[in-house]
């Protein structure tokens, strides 16, 4: 049994779809990001950069104790090599291929589309430069997997957990000011993910944790304002 610490936002649903997909046993640990769960002890001794996803494994390969696992991209890599899926293992040239669009998520395609949806979604005013400087670079990537995906199926040949980690990423893709039609071998990929059962299954999750429409002061101190591992004790608004 695998505890998932989850709430429903790109990097959560990556962990629902891979054990969709490998079909393990696994219960949702809801960590309501808004009202500030991700600050409270027990959490921060699994995750201790006070975000999800994080995963409990009760059931480790090597039958010692629980393994915690934080950062979406090492659970990603844990779970393929916990189920020998969706990660080559003795192809050194096919496994590094996975791996380095992965880390290209990790640190371009997330980071990057977080802020674009940070500077158009929920900042609380309008700055046009970072608006306009994060729409761009936001194509940009789009672009660098437009032209990977003209020659391949999936991101990085097989199904993978590159595909796992960049699909939710796009979900998004009309409130980060984008049109799939200008990206045609993305959008190709993109459809023929969403029709994949375990895809949907993980996506049901998010019917039943979603935070409120109008954000609070405290949601956004939460959320945006804090320095620390530990949330304020007087929110205010940003």
């Amino acid at each position: 049994m695998i505890d998932v610490y989850y709430w429903p936002t790109p990097n959560g649903h990556k962990i629902t779809i891979f054990l969709e997909e490998a079909e393990l046993d696994y219960r949702i640990k809801p960590i309501n990001i808004g009202q500030g769960d991700q600050f409270e002890s027990a959490f921060l001794a699994i995750s201790p950069n006070n975000k999800m996803p994080a995963i409990v494994d009760h059931s480790p390969n090597d039958g010692g104790e629980p393994i915690s696992v934080f950062e979406s991209g090492a659970i990603l890599e844990y779970l393929a090599d916990k189920t020998q899926r969706f990660l080559p293992t003795s192809d050194v040239r096919a496994r590094f291929n996975v791996l380095q669009w992965l880390y290209w998520q990790m640190g371009g395609l997330g980071p990057m589309l977080g802020q674009n949806h940070h500077f158009n979604r929920y900042a609380p005013e309008k700055i046009p430069y970072a608006i306009e400087r994060y729409v761009k670079e936001t194509t940009r990537l789009y672009n660098v997997l437009n032209r990977q995906l003209e020659d391949h199926e999936f991101i990085a040949g097989d199904y993978s957990i590159a595909d796992m980690a960049c699909y939710p990423w796009i979900v998004p893709h009309e409130a980060q000011q984008q049109r799939l039609e200008d990206f045609p071998a993305l959008k190709r990929w993109f459809d023929a993910l969403g029709e994949r059962p375990a895809i949907q299954r993980a996506y049901k999750h998010a019917d039943d944790y979603r935070m409120p429409q109008q954000m609070t002061d405290a949601m956004r101190q939460n959320l945006f304002g804090q320095t620390d591992t530990k949330p304020s004790e007087n929110p205010t608004s940003l």
